[in-house]
């Protein structure tokens, strides 16, 4: 697989950095100064451009070229031979290179060409200017965090790094896969146009839904529905604690050892718990207070209760697990020396390329070139149709059995079926998924297990049969579908699919060929793999929660089950991997995807600083470690523009808020232009250096200038000369955005009982089609019949047969 990188930062380079670290012969294209990251660090002393820890943590296995100005000659051979080509450079910075798209693809019609920017390269803000921050807030994830904030006047607060980029990285990788293995077998490739913005405001968990569904407006402010849930204080550092059912309540009260303020029967159920929080978070950190963190990870755990400590970047360093898993991996760098790095983020039964080589040192004296491996696997005897007329997805023809449920596995399996996979859900009334019931249903239509938000939010375009897995006719049935099925995927405790009967070694002998992917906390070996964890465990135990907060303030929730999605996107690049692999060698493979690696991957700054320094960043807020201005302001404060609608008392005024990012000097004199020319002549703010020297005293200016303004005026404004700058959007601007709109983000479809309902749809668009979610997500059990029936070959009164019998509920 040939893959040439054009771009620089996170995005495009993570996304190469997955498909190199499996083996891809990767080129990444450079300007003559080096990719910016080059120059980001962390470093261990000065600022060699070879040994910058972001840079060599997302170039691992690639090889380098220069082309800048005078080496343009270097890029045709390489684009007349890659298969693959990902790109975060504009239309503009790519025809500077030589290169033009439209041409290409008209010349090569079986190349994969991936595109990704903030806002994607159609539609009405198409042009505008976008850092990580402005995408963490024009997506809506800085809204939501931190999560159950208790001060209304500390703005929206965009997580630790570059986690935007990075998950629009892992989608467009999978992306690559799944449109390559189409060119393969059609001669057809593709154009992604792939927005980060509208992905990020795609894994909003149930804030989006909530707006759309029931009218509200979910923000940082305020409680959890479900409690306890939080951060609390032990005797020699922090730990995370969610109870997610009440059977789990219940083991912490045993644990506990049924205190007397439990007793009063204040806390005995959710409602009460939601209630009575505040004195719950009393008793609870009093009684956390009396233990350490290791204690209470350990006992918690051995009760089936979902305690995580809350580690740093040298906390995670000792972690044994993440060593035997293999995802602390050494790498041993020409300048840099030998470092630790973060490794893959998921394991798999099937040899992986395992040698990492370092990244490669800037402008390096060998001309790098494709190898000459296979044929490309777009160069057989193919009659391309380019109009896409008539296409399908480029997973179109394969079958997923689904036995997953609430966020990370259906989030996968979601994104499989973007892709064009038939995607078999199974569940069962009897058990029905926390998706079903979460009580997130419209105003005014009758709850049923088919009404929830949640459930219909993440199960688009998927079929639903119905079996009671605790029946062993239903398992046998369940056999009979993995003989018709190209990938079984399941997101239960570790173990339970053994517990079933339908264990990767039960599956393989049904069909050799199947690809199982398990998603759990912790993966499915190790020596904590029988912990259990959830999505909102994932911050505290990846350091994302260390690193993420305001100045001088304590770790914080991310906002978002970060887990959940970045595990479900890992796991679909996994599938897509192994279905290459299939294909070609008819082998399938048990790929074990852990929450806490998934997540852990792109806390990467955090890590590389150290493990090049010994030291941790500081929490910062919005800030960043070398650009200012970087913040978040409150704007329309004397026009009383600072509430919003929907949010209740209980959460509080939420706010309108804006961001600003200045990347160069350029940027900030345009920006200065725009607010008070005299600051050209304000010594403090010559360099970008002398602007971080006096950051607070510009964020201060910055805030009043803004304070009385419209955040859209102003943003329209800003971008007009070329500064980053957008509103922090709620769920309901979201909704409103006419740039998500134009883009066929959001879908409308038909259902059976919410009738047409606004959901987030597919974040990218293709050149050749088709767009869109197929269909609406499914009523429970709608397609039993069907799948039966076509499959198994079962007839009508047969399958009622097993739906009188109990089989089929």
């Amino acid at each position: 697989m040939r893959v040439l990188e054009l771009g620089q930062g996170v995005s495009a380079p993570y996304a190469t950095k997955l498909l190199a670290d499996l083996g891809a012969d990767v080129i990444k294209v450079e300007p003559s100064e080096g990719d910016w990251t080059r120059r980001r660090g962390p470093f261990t002393n000065g600022s060699d451009p070879n040994a910058s820890g972001l840079f060599l943590a997302l170039n691992t296995n690639k090889q380098s070229i220069v082309a800048g100005p005078h080496e343009l000659q270097r890029l045709p051979p390489l684009l007349e031979t890659a298969d693959i080509i990902i790109t975060n450079y504009s239309p503009a910075e790519l025809a500077a290179l030589g290169v033009e798209l439209e041409q290409l693809k008209a010349d090569r019609p079986e190349l994969v060409v991936c595109s990704v920017s903030a806002f994607g390269l159609e539609g009405p803000n198409a042009q505008f200017r976008a850092e990580e921050l402005t995408v963490s807030h024009a997506g809506g994830w800085a809204y939501q965090c931190p999560g159950a904030s208790t001060d209304a006047d500390q703005p929206p607060l965009k997580v630790f790094g570059h986690q935007c980029d990075f998950h629009a990285g892992m989608a467009v990788a999978t992306i690559a896969l799944a449109t390559l293995t189409r060119a393969g077998r059609t001669g057809l490739g593709d154009h992604i146009d792939f927005s980060s913005v509208a992905h990020t405001a795609g894994m909003l968990e149930a804030a989006l839904i909530a707006a759309s569904y029931m009218g509200e407006n979910p923000n940082r402010l305020g409680s959890r529905l479900l409690n306890p849930w939080g951060i609390f204080e032990c005797s020699d550092g922090l730990i995370f604690l969610v109870t997610v059912e009440q059977d789990q309540w219940e083991r912490l009260v045993e644990l506990m050892g049924t205190p007397e303020w439990v007793r009063t029967g204040l806390y005995d159920t959710t409602e009460l718990r939601l209630e009575n929080e505040d004195l719950l978070v009393l008793y609870l950190e009093e009684w956390t207070r009396e233990h350490t963190v290791d204690e209470l990870w350990k006992a918690g755990q051995e009760h089936r209760i979902c305690f995580a400590p809350v580690l740093t970047m040298a906390d995670m360093a000792e972690q044994d697990h993440l060593r035997q898993r293999d995802f602390l991996v050494d790498i041993e760098h020409p300048v840099a020396g030998t470092l630790t790095h973060l490794g893959r983020p998921f394991r798999s039964s099937i040899p992986l390329a395992t040698q990492a080589l370092a990244a490669p040192l800037l402008d390096d004296a060998a001309e790098p070139g494709f190898g000459p491996g296979a044929p490309g696997p777009g160069s057989g005897d193919h009659q391309p149709n380019p109009s896409g007329t008539g296409q399908r997805g480029p997973l179109d023809g394969v079958r997923v059995l689904d036995l997953t449920w609430v966020w990370a596995g259906p989030y996968a399996t979601l994104h499989l079926a973007h892709l064009g996979a038939e995607v078999i859900k199974v569940e069962s009334a009897l058990r029905p998924g926390l998706g079903r019931r979460l009580p997130l249903h419209p105003t005014g239509i009758k709850p049923s297990l088919n009404t929830s938000a949640y459930f219909n939010q993440w199960e688009q375009g998927k079929l639903s049969c119905q079996l009671d897995l605790s029946n062993p006719e239903a398992i046998a049935l369940v056999e009979q579908l993995v003989a018709h099925c190209d990938v079984v995927i399941e997101n239960f405790a570790t173990g339970v699919m053994d517990k079933l009967g339908l264990g990767h070694d039960r599956l393989r002998r049904i069909n050799p060929g199947i690809v199982m992917a398990s998603i759990s906390g912790y993966g499915q070996v190790g020596p904590l793999r029988q912990f259990m964890g959830y999505g909102p465990t994932t911050g505290p135990l990846s350091g994302l929660s260390s690193l993420t907060g305001y100045q001088g303030g304590p770790p914080r929730e991310l906002g978002l089950s970060i887990g959940d999605p970045a595990a479900g996107i890992t796991a679909a690049f996994a599938i897509c991997a192994a279905l290459t692999n299939q294909r070609r060698t008819g082998e399938g493979c048990h790929i074990d995807v852990a929450l806490w690696e998934a997540t852990s991957s792109s806390a990467v700054e955090g890590w590389m600083s150290h493990a090049m320094t010994g030291a941790q960043p500081p929490r910062m807020g919005n800030q960043d470690p070398i650009m200012a201005p970087h913040n978040c302001y409150r704007t329309d404060v004397a026009t009383g523009g600072g509430t919003d609608a929907g949010n209740d008392d209980e959460a509080g005024d939420a706010g309108q808020w804006m961001t600003i990012a200045c990347a160069t000097d350029q940027e900030w004199q345009a920006l200065a232009t725009l607010m008070d020319p005299s600051l050209l002549d304000d010594k403090r703010f010559t360099s970008a250096q002398d602007r971080k020297r006096n950051e607070d005293a510009l964020d201060a200016i910055i805030a009043d200038w803004l304070a009385p303004r419209d955040r859209w005026k102003v943003t329209a404004r800003l971008q007009e000369v070329g500064v980053a700058a957008f509103p922090t959007m709620s769920p309901q601007d979201l909704l409103d955005d006419q740039h998500l709109w134009s883009r066929g983000f959001f879908e409308q479809l038909d259902h059976p009982e919410v009738g047409r309902q606004t959901h987030a749809g597919v974040p990218w668009r293709s050149a050749v089609g088709p767009n869109g979610v197929a269909r609406p997500a499914p009523v429970l059990g709608q397609h039993t019949h069907e799948v039966l029936g076509r499959l198994l070959n079962l007839t009508t009164d047969e399958i009622d047969d097993l739906h009188q019998r109990g089989v089929c509920q």
